[in-house]
């Protein structure tokens, strides 16, 4: 046999074998389930969703309806409560902040009100005892009387009362990440949007988000993504921190923020979307395993979108839509749940 049959062979086995390698991993996984689901429940999400899945450093899954892909940007409501409670944990992470630090360490005003004991990590965990109402369309457009962030939160302190011990008591609302956001402000020495793309927008390349308003920054619902720019964050929350071999958040910041601060007996409100699920920081938890350590995250908003995290089955996906939350979105994306992780082989007890 000459040497450039040789060759030849060896290229096109070289070859062969690429192409099962290929084909391997394309055919791991068998998402015809997953299409059925959404494409059965199109009216719910008004015609328009992006759903991304993303496992072991690429997309596994990606379905669009509508107008809608991964580049569209639209309004995440309190989606952006997850994003600002990291941008804290990064803060504490650089030592500018500690978890148990007294809001009135920053805000004087607190203290003069009687509301000095409430924590950083009370905010993050809607513990901090101030009288809330529930988020729906006639608070946002309240928030549109407040001129900076200061000015809201000072309201907060010296209009609200206080109608629980902080810590005690889990109210849902925009009062605890509002003044985090502050504090981040104080701390910084900058605008909250700028902090927020200094620390976490530019370096996970999440290039159409924003917090920017023509009134108050709102921390707490107040942002524009897209999927693709919201599964960059929550790839990074999976991958312990790191995005694209660059550290963001610290493995231990995740972790607290992961961790349950609340029992059933201490939630006096939530949204009907997550009610029985406790909260971490900036997230719900959904599941559990044995010990009680969270095992699937999510943070969803008013207006449709639920971006989670499944650590059994180490994957994160996002259901990405503009409409308002209902109850039934809730059961019907995590019966679309269920066709993704029928895929996936879960590696928790």
């Amino acid at each position: 046999m000459s040497r450039n049959i040789i060759s030849t062979c060896a290229k096109v086995s070289l070859f062969t074998i690429c192409l099962l390698i290929f084909q391997a991993g394309f055919t791991q996984y068998n998402f015809t389930e997953t299409n059925a689901k959404i494409d059965s429940y199109k009216k719910q999400f008004d015609g328009n969703i992006s759903v991304l899945v993303y496992r072991e450093g690429k997309i596994i899954y990606e379905k669009n309806l509508g107008d809608f892909n991964p580049k569209t940007q639209a309004p995440i409501a309190s989606c952006s409560k997850w994003l600002t409670a990291a941008l804290v944990m990064v803060l504490v992470d650089e030592g500018k902040l500690s978890l148990t630090d007294k809001v009135s360490k920053y805000l004087p005003i607190f203290a003069k009100y009687s509301k000095g004991y409430i924590t950083i990590k009370d905010c993050l965990a809607h513990l901090t005892g101030i009288e809330s109402e529930p988020i729906k369309l006639s608070t946002i457009l309240q928030r549109a009387k407040f001129n900076s962030l200061e000015e809201e939160v000072d309201y907060f302190a010296s209009k609200k009362e206080i109608i629980a011990n902080p810590g005690l008591e889990f109210r849902y609302s925009n009062v605890g990440l509002n003044i985090a956001g502050r504090i981040v402000e104080i701390v910084s020495r900058k605008g909250f949007e700028q902090v927020m793309q200094e620390k976490i927008l530019r370096p996970l390349q999440m290039r159409n988000t924003s917090f920017s308003s023509l009134n108050a920054v709102n921390p707490s619902g107040g942002a524009v993504s897209t999927a693709a720019d919201y599964m960059n964050f929550l790839s990074m929350i999976l991958d312990k921190g790191m995005f694209k071999g660059k550290r963001v958040l610290s493995e231990q910041s995740i972790s607290f923020m992961q961790t349950p601060q609340t029992n059933s007996s201490m939630i006096k409100y939530a949204p009907k979307a997550a009610q029985g699920y406790n909260y971490g920081f900036g997230e719900w938890i959904l599941e559990t395993d044995e010990q009680g350590v969270s095992t699937v995250v999510a943070s969803p908003g008013l207006f449709g979108t639920w971006p989670m995290i499944d650590k059994c089955r180490n994957y994160a996906c996002i259901f990405f839509t503009k409409g308002l939350l209902g109850e039934e979105k809730r059961e019907v994306y995590l019966d679309i749940k269920k066709t993704i992780d029928a895929q996936i082989i879960a590696n928790c007890k």
